[in-house]
């Protein structure tokens, strides 16, 4: 088994915990000495040896390697190129060494990007359920990415034989992820902003603010993944939270954690679709499991995690 980044590393943990081997791979180490894994390859999965040498031996693989980041990356345009060529060349690499090398199962991490423009225009109501993904629009080149790779995992179900099982992540955060450069989600940002706040009177928000977004806790999407890999059910399935939030709602939530007296300054920026939220009546009805902790409990976690690695940085 194999993972890798942010969720990829929480994974390892969870798989080590329940006695799986696990092979982590990856262009580099993880940043916050989150791998944990029995055997690591430093490599790029755009290479189709590495992919080949990932694989080998596996009889499952979690497949969540893309190129990707927060609003400031995906809807600029300006990585566009580099987001569909990198992700395809290694969910290709991937599946295709898989097949050749006999894996059993695999997982894939999709995105709640994928679904079409056109149903999240509204910021009250969105339509993210399962079904609604065509006629397909998404709203970036990254989900038009990912919804061609779905396409791609199950092809090779029809035609391989290869068990796979696909997610759909709404917005995952949690410690140990990125949380500046430029890379960073929303939860992170947020977070960073207030607790680098100091000499200042407000943080900025891109956008009106009344655009809306749920977020999901680390550990809960790693429980829904196993839950999904250990189902009969191929997927694609939403795993994410229900408790949908405006972003300036969500701005002062990490304000008022910090404890600080701050106002949120909107700014023109890239926001992408008004509304999303995620729908689990497909994942209860398949999993009869649905995620349970509040936003506010996960980005309590999550900001004591970013107010200390800000300590570190000012202590260097």
């Amino acid at each position: 088994m194999w993972c890798r980044g942010f969720i990829g590393g929480h994974l390892v943990n969870r798989l080590k915990s329940e006695g799986f081997w696990v092979r982590g791979v990856d262009l580099k180490e993880n940043e916050y000495g989150n791998n944990n894994s029995d055997e690591f390859i430093l490599g790029d999965l755009r290479d189709p040896i590495v992919a080949q040498n990932a694989v080998k031996g596996m009889d499952e693989v979690y497949q969540l390697a893309a190129d990707m980041g927060g609003a400031g990356y995906i809807f600029t345009g300006d990585h566009d190129a580099d987001v569909m060529n990198n992700s395809a060349l290694c969910n290709l690499n991937v599946l295709g060494a898989s097949q050749k090398e006999g894996v059993k199962k695999i997982f894939y991490s999709s995105s709640a990007c994928m679904y079409p423009e056109y149903n999240q225009m509204d910021p009250s109501n969105p339509k993210c359920s399962e079904d609604s993904a065509y006629p397909a629009a998404p709203d970036s080149e990254y989900g038009w990415e990912k919804l061609f790779s779905e396409r791609l995992y199950l092809s090779y179900n029809r035609n391989y034989g290869i068990e796979v099982r696909i997610a759909r992540f709404h917005n995952i955060f949690g410690p140990q992820g990125t949380w500046n450069g430029g890379k960073e989600k929303a939860p992170a940002a947020m977070c960073r902003k207030a607790a680098e706040a100091e000499n200042q009177t407000s943080i900025e928000v891109w956008g009106d603010g009344k655009q809306t977004r749920s977020f999901l806790y680390i550990d809960e999407c790693i429980e829904a993944v196993m839950r999904l890999m250990n189902s009969d059910f191929t997927g694609p399935v939403n795993i994410g939270s229900e408790e949908m939030i405006a972003i300036n709602d969500f701005a002062q939530m990490a304000i008022d954690i910090s404890g600080k007296d701050l106002k949120i300054n909107n700014i023109p920026g890239p926001t992408g679709v008004r509304g999303r939220n995620s729908d689990n009546k497909l994942l209860l009805e398949k999993l009869q499991w649905e995620p349970s902790m509040p936003l506010i409990e996960g980005m309590k976690k999550t900001y004591a995690w970013i107010e200390s690695q800000i300590q570190v940085e000012v202590k260097k």
